[in-house]
């Protein structure tokens, strides 16, 4: 398999080329290390999101936009699909890379995790990249520091200087764009978290409402999630069938129909104490080739329109 770090780097090489048109801006730190502000400084839009969200895949997905409607408001939707989901969800997309350094906290997805590839879903699939160059989009309310590059840059095997890092806040239209484009992703790793094979999952297709852009992190980050939980369809082409699959969507956790700030609040904001299947998406269906085609969970317009204040 050809390197996920390789082919990201291709569509980095895009962004840089066309910085100005995308609304977002690249700077070099004195380690070395080139810096992607794709929403702190800057206004990006929807077209950086969706680069942003091809990048995080490794280019193995195909992204984009259309009109839909939210509680007969029209509204955004973001749209993802991938034939090799094992991939470009769970070994490049994943948020599966939690920093903290110094005051720095900020959540990494992209194909540099591959270049560690310690977390158990690399085992199981069989893959770990090894390149000259690793990129990885941070999920922060603020711009990542040398300390920080030099942390990944450490944990990757890598120089500082070979290192890309695209920022993104969560409160921003690039954030709610590239977050809405995990549908398919939260879906997948709740899948695998199951007992699922993820070798067996041969396609997945999916969309969500984009949340509108929310004045600070805190509520940007429940919109977001609302945007999955009561928005997020999610369409998997599999091999075999499963019997854990109705506990696939939102709908299977107790806390489904309460908006996620809510759900923040009782626990203060620590997502360690949050349960597992909390983070999915609304509605879900599985075609299994050869067999059944199961569908479960719903969409809830009115909490999302409670959380998006149409």
């Amino acid at each position: 398999m050809e390197s996920l770090n390789r082919m990201a780097l291709e569509l980095v090489d895009e962004a840089l080329d066309f910085a100005d048109e995308l609304g977002i801006a690249a700077d070099e730190l004195d380690n070395g290390t080139t810096v992607f502000d794709f929403g702190h400084g800057v206004a990006g839009g929807y077209e950086a999101g969706l680069l942003l969200a091809e990048i995080q895949t490794a280019g193995l997905a195909t992204v984009g936009t259309r009109m839909g409607t939210v509680a007969d408001a029209p509204l955004p939707h973001v749209e993802l699909t991938t034939d090799r989901p094992a991939l470009a969800l769970l070994c490049a997309q994943k948020a599966g890379w939690e920093l903290s350094v110094e005051d720095y906290e900020g959540l990494g997805s992209g194909p540099a995790r591959a270049l560690v590839a310690d977390e158990d879903v690399f085992a199981r699939i069989g893959y770990g990249d090894d390149f000259d160059f690793g990129v990885l989009a941070l999920e922060a309310d603020a711009l990542p520091t040398e300390q920080v590059a030099e942390h990944i840059a450490d944990r990757a095997a890598l120089p500082a200087n070979s290192l890309f890092l695209l920022s993104v806040p969560t409160a921003s239209l690039v954030g709610s764009v590239t977050v809405g484009a995990r549908a398919a992703e939260l879906a997948t790793v709740r899948l695998v978290d199951l007992g699922y094979d993820p070798l067996d999952i041969r396609s997945v297709a999916a969309d969500a409402p984009i949340p509108p852009v929310a004045g600070d992190e805190t509520t940007a980050l429940a919109r977001t999630n609302d945007a999955l939980a009561y928005g997020g369809r999610v369409h998997f082409t599999v091999a075999e069938d499963f019997e854990r699959f109705a506990d696939l969507p939102s709908t299977a956790a107790d806390e489904y129909g309460t908006p996620f700030e809510a759900i923040f609040d009782d626990v203060d904001w620590s997502f360690a104490d949050l349960p597992d299947g909390l983070f999915a998406p609304a509605q879900v269906t599985v075609d299994v080739v050869g067999g059944p085609t199961h569908t479960f969970g719903a969409t809830d317009h009115a909490v999302l329109a409670e959380s998006f204040e149409l």
